[in-house]
């Protein structure tokens, strides 16, 4: 089943003997597994055994055994390749056979595990469930679940730019909320600069839209770098930063009045919204393509040639960006 029929079964308190979660989205499949294990015991009561660990023998002599100090025996498995159908069947089936017992495997990947998906079925009192990346909308709900678990007093585009800031990757945004929960006040997308980013000293936000105006930023891009920000990295947001500004543009002009909500998925604060707007709409269709093939090709000579000084490179190609396309 997909994440949303198991969602309606989580609501409806459905219970299964065992469990298998798998697909494209690494983070949810860990974080579901380690969630219903928490749901089926205490910690005392769950076992994890992780890849190598992995013992048909022992598993499956521990779910057919009820412990004396315990009600519940949960064994969480994560795996990277899967695992025969026969040893499939005998564990699912041990915990038939011992109600106390539940089995739950946390498999990291997708393709592969299709087949052992499929011995999971509601005759024998299990469920494998199969995740998909989420939307950005879907990615930043989970976010604020998380913020909210934690604690975390947040405004919404603080978590928005941390999303997109890591690339889409939840697990580490996740872990960067864990970070963040110990800080006295309240979360915003300049508090992540200055504390995962590192570039407090430079408006990041400012920087991108005077490299659009074709405004000098020389020294910009120098403070940048001298406090620690990447270069791929500065450049992978330079070209979201365009991506965005292509979609409002395609909007305006085939529908109309830009839309954030539609387009970002959030409501961004509306004086950055129309500083974006007003960059966008300036901005004939036939140059977004000509800058997002500018900074694609830089991404492909940092990553693929042999350049003495990245560094150097970078803020030249960025101050030849903004001569290009002032």
């Amino acid at each position: 089943m997909y994440k949303n029929e198991f969602d309606n079964h989580l609501r409806q308190n459905t219970k299964f003997n065992a469990y298998m979660f798998f697909g494209q989205a690494l983070f949810l499949v860990e974080q579901y597994a380690l969630d219903i294990a928490n749901s089926c015991g205490t910690k005392d009561e769950i076992e994890k055994l992780y890849f190598d660990d992995y013992d048909f023998k022992y598993i499956k002599n521990k779910l057919l055994q009820s412990s004396l100090f315990s009600s519940n025996n949960v064994v969480l498995v994560k795996l990277e390749k899967k695992i025969p159908k026969k040893d499939v069947e005998a564990l699912i089936e041990a915990c038939n056979i011992n109600p106390d017992s539940t089995i739950i495997f946390s498999c990291l990947g997708d393709s592969e595990f299709k087949t052992m998906a499929g011995y999971f079925t509601s005759k024998n009192n299990s469920a494998s469930v199969r995740m998909f990346q989420p939307s950005d909308t879907e990615a930043i709900r989970i976010l604020e679940k998380e913020a909210k678990l934690l604690n975390i007093n947040y405004d919404m585009q603080a978590l928005n730019h941390l999303y997109f800031m890591h690339k889409n990757d939840l697990a580490l945004c996740v872990n960067d909320l864990n970070k963040l929960s110990i800080l006295d006040e309240k979360i915003t997308s300049n508090i992540i600069n200055i504390h995962l980013f590192g570039i407090g000293a430079v408006s990041f936000e400012e920087f991108l839209n005077n490299l659009l105006l074709g405004k000098d930023i020389s020294d910009d891009i120098a403070s940048l770098l001298e406090e620690g920000m990447n270069e791929v990295f500065l450049l992978n947001q330079v070209t979201s930063f365009v991506q965005q500004l292509f979609m409002i543009s395609a909007y305006a002009r085939a529908i109309g009045t830009p839309n954030p909500k539609e387009i970002l998925g959030f409501i961004p604060p509306k004086n950055i919204w129309d500083k974006k707007c007003k960059l966008a709409i300036n901005i004939k269709p036939e140059v977004f393509q000509k800058m997002l093939e500018f900074l694609l090709n830089i991404e492909l000579e940092l990553k693929s040639s042999k350049i003495d000084n990245s560094n150097l490179y970078i803020q030249s190609c960025l101050r030849k960006f903004t001569v290009l396309f002032r």
